[in-house]
């Protein structure tokens, strides 16, 4: 029997001998932890090591590159309005020609025909009218046949008038001073009204149309300065905005554009790509900061703002961006402290230690 209370009491004394030893270190965590019982104070957070970057004002200039096309200032297809057969050709290729220069005459011998007999008949009519005008005066002839032989006579006028319309037609002419183009008809070819005989452009000055963004639009003034290049020149021409459409295009949202180039050059060719390059607006008291300082949400931007050594998150308002850069509109001052690195791992009030300091 006292065996078997010796092999009880052990693990008894045992458990015993735990228990008590947990509560005295449970004991000593409580004071260490209570200032006021003579514990040691809890530790501090540590410091969160951060770039920072220090706003200043800047000059900023809002410099756009957007594509447009090279366009004659005039051009048109040459037809002829009348259908017939070609008798003459003037349609030098590549070769300049002045306005009203004959370039394609149809053959027209029956309206030539016409005309030479209404021109006879208003001859006769002209010497009838003289006689009558002596008779009507010592009352030979009635008054109103006077006025009928009057009125035939203005009305052979008009028919010639007629006949000389309808025989210019027969010609096509040069609308403007301008360069032939390649033709595609020859002597003998019989043309109607929608056969193409050739283009002619103008050799002077070039249109330039291109678009800009909707927000844009408003800083696009007629008179102002443009740059372009080529895509197989990288030499700058120089072109003049004559106007806009009076209108957004709906399914871009962009706002269309046309200048005028001045100086044509001999590498500037109707339809050629061009890079065009503007100069919309300069602000030389831009705040600028780095774009990995900003912080997106859904229907906002914030970026981190040292105060007093603690991190402070501040709604901010965004403009134009360049590369590495974009310009604060609202929320920040010059001389405000931003943090640029570890912004995702900061939150409000968070002490701050500064790695490097920068500035624009």
């Amino acid at each position: 029997m006292n065996r078997i209370f010796k092999w009880l009491i052990v693990p008894v004394l045992l458990i015993a001998i735990t228990f008590i030893g947990v509560s005295l270190m449970k004991s000593k965590d409580k004071v260490a932890d209570s200032p006021k019982k003579g514990g040691m104070p809890p530790k501090e957070k540590p410091l969160t090591k951060v770039d920072i970057f220090v706003v200043t004002p800047t000059k900023l200039a809002d410099n756009r590159e957007v594509s447009g096309s090279l366009l004659a200032y005039e051009e048109v297809d040459l037809k002829n309005e009348v259908a017939g057969r070609v008798v003459e050709i003037n349609l030098p290729e590549g070769q300049s020609v002045k306005k009203g220069t004959l370039l394609v005459k149809l053959f027209d011998d029956d309206l030539q025909a016409g005309l030479r007999k209404l021109q006879i008949q208003l001859a006769i009519q002209e010497k009838i009218y003289e006689r009558q005008a002596e008779l009507v005066k010592v009352n030979g002839i009635s008054q109103n046949d006077y006025e009928q032989t009057g009125l035939q006579l203005n009305s052979l006028r008009a028919d010639i008038e007629i006949q000389k319309v309808l025989i210019r037609k027969t010609m096509v002419l040069a609308p403007f001073d301008g360069v032939i183009g390649l033709r595609n008809i020859s002597i003998g070819a019989q043309v109607t009204p929608s056969t193409l005989l050739a283009t002619i452009r103008s050799e002077d000055r070039l249109k330039l149309d291109f678009s800009v963004p909707e927000k844009y639009g408003s800083e696009i003034k007629p008179g102002m300065k443009i740059n372009f290049t080529l895509s197989n020149n990288s030499k700058q021409y120089e072109a003049t905005v004559m106007g806009t459409e009076e209108g957004i295009e709906a399914a871009t949202r962009n706002l269309k554009v046309r200048a005028v180039v001045e100086n044509k050059s001999e590498h500037l060719l109707p339809g050629a790509f061009a890079d065009v390059f503007l100069k919309l607006r300069e602000n030389n008291d831009a705040l600028m900061i780095p774009t990995q300082a900003i912080i997106p949400a859904e229907q906002s931007k914030s970026v981190i703002m040292v105060r007093k050594g603690k991190a402070h998150f501040v709604t901010v308002k965004t403009g134009t961006r360049e590369a590495s850069t974009i310009e604060i509109t609202e929320g920040l001052q010059p001389g405000d402290t931003i943090v640029t690195t570890g912004i995702l791992f900061l939150k409000e009030g968070a002490r701050l230690l500064y790695s490097t300091v920068k500035a624009q």
